[in-house]
């Protein structure tokens, strides 16, 4: 899950999106609508760092269509003191759920 975090947030361009999704879903699960609208990010956009993070088993869903809801996996419960590590050795542990990090 280390390499994967790095990757996703870490060392990409858009690390502190998702970082802010992460964060976001830790405290509630929401549809793609809900995180963009609590995030004020496109809608596009929240899909495209939704779906690399359900590939990346950092994110499951439930339900379907406008309703998926998604969710931490278990994996990723279980890292997110590594989450906070990446986040604190890539720069990033300044990132909030709200504000205009994006």
């Amino acid at each position: 899950m280390r390499r994967v975090l790095w990757w996703l947030i870490g060392g990409s361009r858009g690390g502190r999106n998702r970082l802010r999704i992460i964060r976001a879903l830790d405290d509630m699960p929401m549809n793609a609508n809900q995180l963009s609208n609590e995030l004020d990010l496109d809608y596009k956009t929240t899909q495209h760092h939704l779906e690399l993070l359900v590939e990346n088993n950092v994110l499951m869903t439930m339900g379907d269509n406008y309703g998926k809801t998604y969710f931490l996996t278990d994996q990723m419960e279980a890292n997110l003191d590594v989450l906070d590590e990446v986040a604190r050795k890539a720069d990033l542990d300044d990132v909030t759920v709200g504000g205009d990090d994006a």
